[in-house]
Protein backbone atom coordinates (compact mmCIF):
# COMPACT_ATOMS: atom_id res chain seq x y z
CA UNK A 1 0.00 0.00 0.00
CA UNK A 2 1.47 3.35 -1.02
CA UNK A 3 0.36 6.29 1.12
CA UNK A 4 2.91 8.78 -0.20
CA UNK A 5 0.20 11.10 -1.51
CA UNK A 6 0.08 12.77 1.95
CA UNK A 7 2.47 15.72 2.33
CA UNK A 8 3.96 16.28 5.78
CA UNK A 9 6.50 18.80 6.97
CA UNK A 10 7.85 19.63 10.41
CA UNK A 11 9.23 22.98 11.57
CA UNK A 12 12.54 22.19 13.30
CA UNK A 13 13.83 25.47 14.65
CA UNK A 14 14.75 27.56 11.61
CA UNK A 15 14.65 24.55 9.29
CA UNK A 16 11.80 22.74 7.57
CA UNK A 17 11.84 18.94 7.46
CA UNK A 18 10.08 17.95 4.25
CA UNK A 19 8.54 14.49 4.56
CA UNK A 20 6.94 14.40 1.13
CA UNK A 21 9.70 11.88 0.48
CA UNK A 22 11.21 9.62 3.16
CA UNK A 23 14.06 11.00 5.22
CA UNK A 24 16.89 9.37 7.17
CA UNK A 25 17.56 9.79 10.89
CA UNK A 26 21.11 8.74 11.76
CA UNK A 27 21.75 7.21 15.19
CA UNK A 28 24.49 8.79 17.33
CA UNK A 29 24.76 6.93 20.63
CA UNK A 30 26.94 8.55 23.28
CA UNK A 31 26.70 5.40 25.36
CA UNK A 32 29.03 2.52 26.29
CA UNK A 33 26.33 -0.16 26.12
CA UNK A 34 24.11 0.31 23.05
CA UNK A 35 23.29 -3.06 21.50
CA UNK A 36 25.24 -2.32 18.28
CA UNK A 37 28.85 -1.35 18.82
CA UNK A 38 29.10 0.50 15.52
CA UNK A 39 26.71 3.18 16.77
CA UNK A 40 28.66 4.06 19.93
CA UNK A 41 30.85 7.14 20.16
CA UNK A 42 33.01 7.87 23.20
CA UNK A 43 34.09 11.48 22.59
CA UNK A 44 32.90 14.72 21.07
CA UNK A 45 35.49 14.43 18.28
CA UNK A 46 34.29 10.91 17.41
CA UNK A 47 30.70 12.14 17.41
CA UNK A 48 31.57 14.98 15.04
CA UNK A 49 33.31 12.57 12.66
CA UNK A 50 30.31 10.26 12.66
CA UNK A 51 27.91 13.17 12.24
CA UNK A 52 29.87 14.45 9.24
CA UNK A 53 29.84 11.01 7.63
CA UNK A 54 26.11 10.52 8.20
CA UNK A 55 25.23 13.94 6.83
CA UNK A 56 27.40 13.40 3.75
CA UNK A 57 25.68 10.06 3.14
CA UNK A 58 22.20 11.58 3.24
CA UNK A 59 20.96 11.90 6.82
CA UNK A 60 18.54 14.78 7.41
CA UNK A 61 18.38 14.23 11.18
CA UNK A 62 20.98 13.19 13.75
CA UNK A 63 19.44 11.46 16.77
CA UNK A 64 21.71 11.85 19.81
CA UNK A 65 21.13 9.64 22.84
CA UNK A 66 23.01 9.21 26.10
CA UNK A 67 21.14 6.31 27.71
CA UNK A 68 20.54 2.94 26.08
CA UNK A 69 16.92 1.78 26.10
CA UNK A 70 17.63 -1.67 24.66
CA UNK A 71 15.79 -4.51 26.43
CA UNK A 72 17.51 -5.24 29.73
CA UNK A 73 19.39 -1.94 29.89
CA UNK A 74 20.02 -0.47 33.32
CA UNK A 75 18.69 3.03 33.95
CA UNK A 76 21.35 5.72 33.59
CA UNK A 77 21.31 8.51 36.21
CA UNK A 78 20.07 11.84 34.85
CA UNK A 79 23.33 13.63 35.63
CA UNK A 80 25.29 11.05 33.63
CA UNK A 81 22.88 11.26 30.68
CA UNK A 82 23.27 15.04 30.63
CA UNK A 83 27.06 14.75 30.88
CA UNK A 84 27.12 12.47 27.84
CA UNK A 85 24.55 14.24 25.66
CA UNK A 86 24.96 17.99 26.05
CA UNK A 87 28.55 18.44 24.80
CA UNK A 88 27.73 16.40 21.69
CA UNK A 89 24.49 18.29 20.99
CA UNK A 90 26.31 21.61 21.37
CA UNK A 91 29.22 20.57 19.15
CA UNK A 92 27.07 19.05 16.41
CA UNK A 93 24.77 22.10 16.31
CA UNK A 94 27.80 24.40 16.13
CA UNK A 95 29.68 22.47 13.44
CA UNK A 96 26.69 21.42 11.33
CA UNK A 97 24.07 24.19 11.55
CA UNK A 98 22.24 22.73 8.54
CA UNK A 99 21.54 19.48 10.40
CA UNK A 100 18.37 18.78 12.33
CA UNK A 101 19.40 17.45 15.74
CA UNK A 102 17.06 15.20 17.70
CA UNK A 103 17.58 14.22 21.33
CA UNK A 104 16.69 10.64 22.21
CA UNK A 105 15.47 10.86 25.80
CA UNK A 106 12.46 10.30 28.03
CA UNK A 107 13.60 12.82 30.65
CA UNK A 108 12.21 16.35 30.81
CA UNK A 109 15.44 17.93 32.04
CA UNK A 110 17.59 16.26 29.37
CA UNK A 111 15.14 17.34 26.68
CA UNK A 112 15.01 20.91 28.01
CA UNK A 113 18.81 21.25 28.17
CA UNK A 114 19.30 19.71 24.73
CA UNK A 115 16.65 21.92 23.12
CA UNK A 116 18.23 24.97 24.75
CA UNK A 117 21.60 23.84 23.33
CA UNK A 118 20.27 23.69 19.76
CA UNK A 119 18.41 20.41 19.31
CA UNK A 120 15.05 20.84 17.60
CA UNK A 121 13.28 17.48 17.97
CA UNK A 122 12.57 15.03 20.81
CA UNK A 123 12.55 11.27 20.24
CA UNK A 124 10.90 9.64 23.26
CA UNK A 125 10.60 5.88 23.79
CA UNK A 126 8.22 6.40 26.72
CA UNK A 127 5.42 8.35 25.00
CA UNK A 128 5.66 10.85 27.84
CA UNK A 129 4.74 8.30 30.52
CA UNK A 130 8.00 7.94 32.48
CA UNK A 131 8.54 11.62 33.29
CA UNK A 132 5.44 13.76 33.56
CA UNK A 133 7.50 16.89 32.90
CA UNK A 134 8.58 15.88 29.39
CA UNK A 135 5.50 16.74 27.34
CA UNK A 136 5.22 20.26 28.83
CA UNK A 137 8.84 20.85 27.69
CA UNK A 138 7.99 19.68 24.16
CA UNK A 139 4.91 21.93 24.15
CA UNK A 140 6.91 24.92 25.37
CA UNK A 141 9.54 24.55 22.64
CA UNK A 142 6.94 23.71 19.94
CA UNK A 143 9.33 21.13 18.53
CA UNK A 144 8.51 17.95 16.60
CA UNK A 145 8.03 14.90 18.78
CA UNK A 146 8.44 11.19 18.07
CA UNK A 147 5.70 9.27 19.89
CA UNK A 148 6.76 5.66 20.37
CA UNK A 149 4.91 2.65 21.68
CA UNK A 150 6.60 0.46 24.28
CA UNK A 151 5.15 -2.17 26.55
CA UNK A 152 6.85 -2.12 29.95
CA UNK A 153 10.26 -0.58 30.67
CA UNK A 154 13.70 -1.56 29.31
CA UNK A 155 14.14 -3.76 32.38
CA UNK A 156 10.82 -5.65 31.84
CA UNK A 157 9.68 -5.18 28.24
CA UNK A 158 10.88 -8.52 26.83
CA UNK A 159 9.95 -10.74 29.78
CA UNK A 160 6.50 -11.76 28.49
CA UNK A 161 5.04 -9.26 26.01
CA UNK A 162 1.34 -9.94 25.40
CA UNK A 163 -1.47 -8.28 23.47
CA UNK A 164 -5.07 -9.13 22.73
CA UNK A 165 -4.39 -8.09 19.11
CA UNK A 166 -1.09 -6.27 18.66
CA UNK A 167 -1.99 -3.94 15.75
CA UNK A 168 -5.28 -2.83 17.29
CA UNK A 169 -3.78 -2.49 20.76
CA UNK A 170 -0.90 -0.33 19.53
CA UNK A 171 -3.27 1.73 17.37
CA UNK A 172 -5.57 2.34 20.34
CA UNK A 173 -2.56 3.42 22.40
CA UNK A 174 -1.61 6.02 19.77
CA UNK A 175 -5.15 7.35 19.48
CA UNK A 176 -5.24 7.89 23.24
CA UNK A 177 -1.81 9.51 23.46
CA UNK A 178 -2.43 11.76 20.43
CA UNK A 179 -5.51 13.19 22.15
CA UNK A 180 -3.31 14.17 25.09
CA UNK A 181 -0.68 15.72 22.80
CA UNK A 182 -3.31 17.64 20.84
CA UNK A 183 -4.75 19.08 24.06
CA UNK A 184 -1.26 20.29 25.00
CA UNK A 185 -0.69 21.96 21.63
CA UNK A 186 1.82 19.37 20.38
CA UNK A 187 0.94 18.92 16.71
CA UNK A 188 4.12 17.92 14.83
CA UNK A 189 4.13 14.26 15.83
CA UNK A 190 5.74 11.24 14.15
CA UNK A 191 4.45 7.78 15.04
CA UNK A 192 6.92 5.00 15.93
CA UNK A 193 5.37 1.54 16.52
CA UNK A 194 8.38 0.64 18.68
CA UNK A 195 9.70 -2.47 16.98
CA UNK A 196 11.40 -4.63 19.61
CA UNK A 197 10.05 -2.66 22.56
CA UNK A 198 7.85 -5.14 24.38
CA UNK A 199 7.11 -7.27 21.30
CA UNK A 200 7.83 -10.83 20.25
CA UNK A 201 9.17 -11.66 16.80
CA UNK A 202 5.59 -12.39 15.70
CA UNK A 203 4.35 -9.06 17.10
CA UNK A 204 7.06 -7.18 15.21
CA UNK A 205 6.23 -8.74 11.87
CA UNK A 206 2.48 -8.31 12.41
CA UNK A 207 3.09 -4.58 12.94
CA UNK A 208 5.32 -4.36 9.87
CA UNK A 209 2.73 -6.18 7.76
CA UNK A 210 0.02 -3.68 8.75
CA UNK A 211 2.21 -0.59 8.98
CA UNK A 212 0.20 1.43 6.45
CA UNK A 213 -2.84 1.23 8.73
CA UNK A 214 -1.17 3.54 11.25
CA UNK A 215 -0.75 6.44 8.83
CA UNK A 216 -4.17 5.84 7.30
CA UNK A 217 -5.92 6.03 10.68
CA UNK A 218 -3.71 8.49 12.58
CA UNK A 219 -2.79 10.84 9.72
CA UNK A 220 0.74 11.23 11.04
CA UNK A 221 4.07 10.34 9.41
CA UNK A 222 5.58 7.00 10.41
CA UNK A 223 9.05 6.58 11.84
CA UNK A 224 10.46 3.07 11.62
CA UNK A 225 13.38 1.92 13.75
CA UNK A 226 14.36 -1.64 12.82
CA UNK A 227 18.07 -1.17 12.18
CA UNK A 228 20.07 -4.28 13.18
CA UNK A 229 17.42 -5.23 15.75
CA UNK A 230 16.37 -8.63 17.04
CA UNK A 231 13.64 -8.99 14.41
CA UNK A 232 16.53 -9.39 11.96
CA UNK A 233 19.01 -11.17 14.21
CA UNK A 234 16.67 -13.73 15.78
CA UNK A 235 14.99 -14.57 12.49
CA UNK A 236 18.27 -15.03 10.60
CA UNK A 237 20.33 -16.42 13.49
CA UNK A 238 22.91 -13.64 13.30
CA UNK A 239 24.41 -10.82 15.39
CA UNK A 240 23.79 -7.06 15.01
CA UNK A 241 27.20 -6.69 13.32
CA UNK A 242 26.04 -8.97 10.49
CA UNK A 243 22.46 -7.69 10.21
CA UNK A 244 22.81 -4.94 7.60
CA UNK A 245 21.41 -6.95 4.70
CA UNK A 246 18.37 -8.01 6.70
CA UNK A 247 17.91 -4.44 7.89
CA UNK A 248 17.84 -3.17 4.31
CA UNK A 249 15.20 -5.74 3.42
CA UNK A 250 13.04 -4.47 6.31
CA UNK A 251 13.61 -0.86 5.23
CA UNK A 252 12.30 -1.63 1.75
CA UNK A 253 9.21 -3.32 3.20
CA UNK A 254 8.62 -0.38 5.56
CA UNK A 255 9.01 2.17 2.75
CA UNK A 256 6.55 0.24 0.60
CA UNK A 257 4.09 0.56 3.51
CA UNK A 258 4.53 4.34 3.63
CA UNK A 259 7.29 4.94 6.22
CA UNK A 260 8.49 8.56 6.08
CA UNK A 261 11.42 8.37 8.51
CA UNK A 262 13.99 5.59 8.86
CA UNK A 263 16.04 5.63 12.07
CA UNK A 264 19.25 3.88 11.09
CA UNK A 265 22.84 3.02 11.92
CA UNK A 266 23.85 2.80 8.24
CA UNK A 267 22.84 5.96 6.41
CA UNK A 268 24.21 5.30 2.93
CA UNK A 269 22.50 1.94 2.59
CA UNK A 270 19.19 3.32 3.90
CA UNK A 271 19.37 6.28 1.51
CA UNK A 272 19.92 3.85 -1.38
CA UNK A 273 16.83 1.90 -0.31
CA UNK A 274 14.83 5.14 -0.31
CA UNK A 275 15.97 5.96 -3.86
CA UNK A 276 15.23 2.47 -5.16
CA UNK A 277 11.72 2.40 -3.68
CA UNK A 278 11.09 5.92 -5.01
CA UNK A 279 12.15 4.78 -8.49
CA UNK A 280 9.89 1.74 -8.26
CA UNK A 281 6.94 3.92 -7.27
CA UNK A 282 7.71 6.82 -9.66
CA UNK A 283 5.12 7.36 -12.38
CA UNK A 284 7.41 9.69 -14.32
CA UNK A 285 11.07 10.49 -14.78
CA UNK A 286 13.21 8.09 -12.73
CA UNK A 287 16.39 9.96 -13.67
CA UNK A 288 15.15 12.99 -11.73
CA UNK A 289 15.04 11.11 -8.44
Amino acid sequence: MNTHNCAYSFRCGARLLDLSRPQIMGILNVTPDSFYGGSRVRSVDAALQQAERMLSEGAAILDIGGASTRPGAEEVPQAEELRRVLPVVEAVCQHFPEAIVSVDTWRAEVAREALAAGASMVNDVSAGRWDEGLLPVVARYRCPYVLMHAQGTPQTMQLAPAYSEVVQDVLDFFIQRLEILQAMGIHDVAIDPGFGFGKTLEHNYALLRRLAVFEAVLQRPLLVGVSRKSMVCRLLGTKPEAALNGTTALHVLALMQGARLLRVHDVREAAEAVRIVAAYQAPGDIAAL
